[in-house]
């Protein structure tokens, strides 16, 4: 019962992709596989590359302050290879393994996107160009990358790291354990001690 309305969930999730190259399937979907059309920078595929990623509750558990995670959160690959993902969910909830970046007259708005419902996995390929770059890999459903299912996708040396990405980076905005304002205050305290201790010894020294 739970998987028929999880597959729904799927569909009816997916209804707004229909422009997109998209393979639906009993537990998820794929979007923009490709497995032969070559980047226009790319005369032949380099290489290839495979990838088992989980995705689960389990995942996060090295990672404080998030909720979900991947077991993988960084890959590496040759540029023009071809890239195959099979994507494992453990959880009870649909997950999503999606590249943003990727060339837009190969892939519809530049997206390559796998979708599982819980306790499903699915399978799909797609082709890298040839420059040194870091791709964002995340789960798009709503907050699921904000708490913990972020990665990055370097092909060739990549240009940089995301920030925030769990294990490889550290946050934009670091978490803050204190107060808000706690070092306004802080300060506040010390300047008036400062203050208060001339005030009294100016007082005692007159006596």
């Amino acid at each position: 019962m739970m998987h028929t309305l999880a597959i729904w969930v799927v569909v009816l999730g997916m209804a707004d992709h229909s422009s997109h190259q998209m393979t639906l399937e009993p537990g998820g979907s794929v979007m923009n596989s490709n497995t032969s059309e070559l980047p226009y920078d790319c005369d032949e595929i380099s290489g290839e590359h495979a990838f088992t990623v989980y995705a689960g509750v389990e995942f996060a558990a090295d990672y404080p302050g998030t909720t979900f995670g991947m077991s993988q959160h960084e890959y590496f690959v040759k540029p023009c290879s071809l890239v195959t993902v099979t994507f494992i969910n453990k959880d009870q909830v649909r997950h999503q393994w999606m590249v943003h970046g990727l060339p837009k007259y190969l892939y519809k708005q530049g997206m390559f996107h796998l979708e599982a419902a819980g306790g499903f996995s699915q399978t799909g390929s797609f082709i890298v160009p040839s420059d040194d770059r870091t791709y964002l890999v995340h789960c798009d459903v709503p907050q699921h990358m904000e708490k913990g299912m972020k990665g990055q996708l370097k092909v060739g040396r990549g240009n940089g790291d995301l920030w925030s990405v769990p294990g490889v980076s550290e946050g934009l905005y670091r978490d803050s354990y204190t107060p808000r304002y706690g070092g306004v205050w802080f300060m506040t305290s010390v300047v008036t001690g400062i203050v208060l201790v001339f005030v009294l010894y100016g007082v005692w020294g007159r006596d």
